[in-house]
Parts: structure tokens; sequence; C-alpha cells
């Protein structure tokens, strides 16, 4: 598999973005598809009745943006979907459709991870190089991790990459965070997700085609 830094996918990025390429759109769709996929496998692994519950555990990010579109997508076809925030910033246009489609949001305090067909962790996205998660976020992980030692738990799926762990390297500064189930990634595998210790917190890869794939040849190939 093909695999980039977290550089080189950000310029690949730039020029579709400035072009007005729908990149975050792209994104979201294909989070809420493995979302719902995720969701009905673990539906039917424990029998369980009613709506899908999904809970999204977003930063102030980008892919905080992805997950709330994304939520919004799921919730508009049935789904209950419940934000957890973990930083005092949000993207606002995403969190506006998510709760125009009927999402909602819950105080951090409140979160029973077990009650969840999905989590979405997007927290932290490439930009934050592996840093180690604090105060809220750090909160919220570790209050999720003391719930989920079941073993039918909620299928965790990391939005783009699961928070905490070095884009490029590979490195994890501090255990205080969540494996996935399955990681969907955007435009292209980066570089530490296939690198130890990251590669056991990735869970199944999902390589996302946002049409990235010619610039990062081009790119590539400098």
């Amino acid at each position: 598999m093909k695999a980039y830094t977290a550089a080189q996918v950000r310029a690949a990025e730039q020029p579709l973005l400035d072009a007005g390429v729908p990149l975050m759109e792209r994104a979201a769709a294909a989070l809420a598809d493995e979302i719902r996929e995720r969701a009905r496998e673990s539906r039917d692994a424990r029998d369980a009745a009613g709506e899908p519950r999904v809970l999204l555990v977003v930063g102030s990010g980008n892919n905080g943006g992805d997950a709330l579109f994304a939520g919004a997508t799921v919730a508009s076809q049935g789904f209950l979907v419940d934000i957890v925030r973990t930083s005092e910033r949000i993207h606002a246009a995403g969190l506006a459709a998510a709760l125009d489609s009927g999402a909602r949001v819950i105080d951090a305090q409140s979160v029973e991870a077990s009650s969840y067909d999905v989590i979405v962790d997007a927290i932290l996205g490439t930009g934050a190089s592996g840093s180690a998660l604090r105060g809220t976020a750090r909160e919220v992980v570790g209050r999720m991790l003391s719930q989920l030692d079941e073993p039918q738990h909620p299928v965790i799926v990391a939005c783009d990459l699961p928070s905490g762990i070095h884009p490029d390297t590979g490195e994890v500064p501090d255990t205080c965070l969540v494996r996935a189930d399955v990681t969907v990634t955007f435009g292209a595998a980066k570089t530490g997700m296939l690198c130890e210790p990251a590669s056991d917190y990735v869970g199944r890869l999902v390589v996302a085609d946002i049409g990235l794939g010619g610039e990062l040849e081009r790119i590539a190939a400098v």
C-alpha cells in the first residue's frame, strides 16, 4: 500500500481546495458509508432493536467537520446521533448541518459508551502531529476506555486517523487513546499508520478516494 506524509497529503489537497473541489463533502460521504455498515453489523451481532445509535467525539479541526457532516447524513436517515465536543472551537457549518438533521450535543460527563453501536473518533487530525490528548478530550477518552471492556463493545471508527498517533512516524506518545476497529482515512494512507506502534491502533484501514491521486503522484515524483 502506498503511503504519504501528512504534509504531502495537505499539499495535494491545497490546489483542489483552491479550485473549490468539495473534499470535505467527499470525505464525509465515505465516512457516513462506513458508519452505516458498521452500525448494521454491530446491531446484528447484539440482536439490538430500535434505531442505530452513533456517538461523534469531535475536536476543533477539519476531521471534526468531516465527522459532523457524516453525522448529518446518517441522522437524516434515521440514526440517533449524539455529539460530544472536546473543544470550545468546532466546525460551525458541520455542527449546524448535524443539528439540523436531528443530532444533539450531549455533555461529556453523560457519555455511556456501551450504549452506542458506533463511536467515531474525530478529535485530532493529521495537523496535531501525534499530540497526546489533553483536557476534555482526555477526560472523554478515559471515560470511554473504562466502559469498553465488554466483549461486544461499540464499533470504533477513527476519522482519518486514530487521535493521538503520529501520522508520519507511527509514534504513540500516550496510551490514553481509543483503539479503532476501523480507520477511514482520506485520500491516501499516512505513513505512520503502517508503522508500529500506531498500526496496532488503526484496525482495518479503509482508504477513501477523494480525488487526490493525480496530485499525490505529482508530489511523490518531485
